[in-house]
């Protein structure tokens, strides 16, 4: 068996179980449900505390002296460096891309759910937080379930899932990935440099625990939020004519889904909704059970006044940052329309016949195939194609890339025009030796990108976008590193700390050559792993959160 087999399997069994996690309503269901209880249950706590929380972050009601490692400032930086990553740039591009304008409308949905629950889930971790061998504070959902909720087995689960999250899932893999790709793409810096001199800055913050942590995240994330902001509304002026059509088709579509058009072939309201919420959790993690895990480390005595910090977040990074980066894509009109690029071959497949997206009934045709909907005309192909000089001869197949229709072909072997036979087997190729380059709709940072270009930002763009999704990925790697450290302190594990730094490096690096496709499944599963027993700790605690909450403004008044 070939590495492309076990590809191929893996690739396999990670569908398999994304099917029936995250692409399964009951996930989104179960998110957005606690969000919306929790929204009731305790008044809309993201609206009546909105404005207070602005004031506690300034720290005007914390004493000085109060135990804990950071500030209110530095543990809401923390946190925000650890959300404001690939999802605010490669992230909302890909949610356009899987569910059109109306995934925005699903993630916003999250976001302002979110506010509540990530004000719940930091409250009671900064309750139960611990004190380390070291005398550093060790917090979060997994130290909940223990001590609150004598629950250890659930506490094991999200401590261990944290770990496989912080080691292969979002805070680590993609960020590397995409940012060795936005250099290669931009500055034609080899990957394994790029790769290599990141892991080694990495490695020199993360050594020195959450007090450089935070210093690093307070200095990047008002300057890396500044500079993005003023490039995203540059681009949004520039198309500001389509501005307003955009946001009515967020809305329009919000439960409808989107109608096939252009070289995008649709997307139903269950694509929407899943993709939204998804990559929304995915953005500003409310939920996750990550963010009280750097709240922990602030300094206070209260817990509902770091909680207030927390509903702060996913108004920043999504309602702010990621409505920005989606007005920018959405205006431009770059979702619909295709792109030279390589194609990644987890998204690549091979079709009998010849099919035009151009052409209503083969666009009915191609969306029943991509979605699986109803008895397919389209079938996988098996045949052996014709290459010459890069050139595939002949026709009765279509190369479908992206969930588009591909078009002007090249087969290249070495960075050199092939010439030669292409076998297709069951709509496959072998990955190795064959790259196949072309014209389909492209996805997550390269989205971004084009939408970039579409304005008088134009040649420069490439360096806004580089730059920024630099900024943005290593501030998330730095923190998530921090999040697996403490879920390790948790097991009782101090004595690997090094291992586990040296090993979350590693995989940093190992990040950057690994194909994207398969990065975003790894990254899409471990959501729930995480998530589930943290929404079902939060859930039990609840009349316990309303008391502290009621505590609180007794105290303050």
């Amino acid at each position: 068996m070939d590495i492309t087999e076990v590809l191929h399997i893996f690739e396999s069994i990670l569908g398999f179980i994304e099917r029936y996690t995250v692409q399964a309503y009951w996930f989104p269901m179960m998110l957005l449900g606690v969000g919306i209880f929790f929204t009731f249950y305790l008044r809309l706590p993201q609206v009546r505390f909105f404005a207070h929380a602005w004031k506690v972050l300034t720290g005007r009601y914390t004493p000085k002296d109060s135990p804990g490692d950071t500030s209110h400032f530095q543990a809401l930086s923390t946190a925000l460096a650890g959300t404001v990553g690939t999802g605010n740039i490669g992230g909302v591009a890909l949610a356009i891309f899987m569910g059109g304008p109306a995934a925005m409308f699903w993630m916003w949905m999250t976001a302002f759910l979110g506010m509540t629950t990530k004000f719940v889930e930091v409250t009671i971790s900064h309750k139960y937080r611990s004190v380390d061998k070291e005398g550093h504070i060790a917090g979060g959902p997994m130290f909940v379930m223990h001590r609150a909720l004598n629950m250890k087995w659930l506490a094991v689960t999200f401590a261990v899932a944290t770990l496989i999250s912080a080691v292969v899932g979002g805070g680590n893999m993609p960020q590397s990935n995409n940012i060795a790709l936005g250099m290669n793409d931009t500055f034609g810096l080899p990957i394994w440099l790029t790769a290599g001199t990141l892991a080694v800055l990495l490695a020199l913050v993360i050594i020195g625990g959450i007090k450089r942590i935070a210093q690093v995240t307070v200095s990047l994330v008002p300057f890396m939020g500044m500079l993005y902001f003023i490039a995203a509304l540059a681009v949004t002026i520039a198309n500001w004519d389509n501005v307003v059509p955009s946001f009515l088709a967020v809305f329009r579509d919000a439960f409808n889904g989107t109608a096939a058009t252009a070289g995008f072939l649709g997307a139903s309201f269950a694509y929407a909704f899943n993709h939204g919420v998804n990559r929304g959790l995915y953005s500003n993690e409310a939920g996750q059970g990550s963010a009280p895990i750097a709240h922990a480390s602030s300094r206070g005595t209260s817990p509902v006044a770091e909680g207030m910090v927390s509903i702060l977040e996913p108004f920043i990074d999504t309602i702010v940052i990621c409505t920005l980066t989606a007005m920018v894509i959405l205006s431009s009109g770059v979702w619909t329309q295709k792109f030279e690029n390589e194609f990644e071959h987890s998204a690549l497949q091979w079709v009998a016949g010849e099919w035009d997206d151009a052409q209503e009934a083969d666009r009915e045709a191609l969306t029943a195939h991509i979605f699986g909907r109803g008895d397919e005309q389209i079938e996988p192909l098996s045949a052996s194609l014709t290459v010459v000089d890069g050139i595939i001869e002949g026709g009765g197949f279509t190369a479908i890339h992206n969930r588009s229709v591909a078009e002007n072909l090249r087969v290249l072997v070495d960075g050199e025009p092939y010439t030669g036979a292409l076998p297709v087997v069951d709509g496959q190729i072998a990955k190795f030796p064959w790259v196949i380059r072309g014209d389909s709709l492209v996805h997550s940072a390269r989205l971004t990108l084009e939408a970039f270009k579409q304005s008088f930002v134009g040649d420069y763009a490439p360096y806004v976008v580089s730059i920024g999704l630099l900024m943005f990925a290593f501030s998330t790697a730095i923190v998530w590193a921090y999040y697996g450290d403490r879920a390790l302190i948790y097991l009782g594990g101090e004595r690997y700390l090094l291992y586990y730094r040296l090993l979350y490096v590693t995989m940093f690096f190992a990040g950057a050559f690994v194909d994207t496709g398969l990065i975003w499944k790894i990254s899409n599963i471990c959501l729930p792993l995480m998530a589930v027993p943290n929404l079902i700790a939060i859930f039990l605690l609840r009349a316990e959160i309303r008391e502290e909450i009621d505590s609180y403004w007794h105290s303050f008044r």
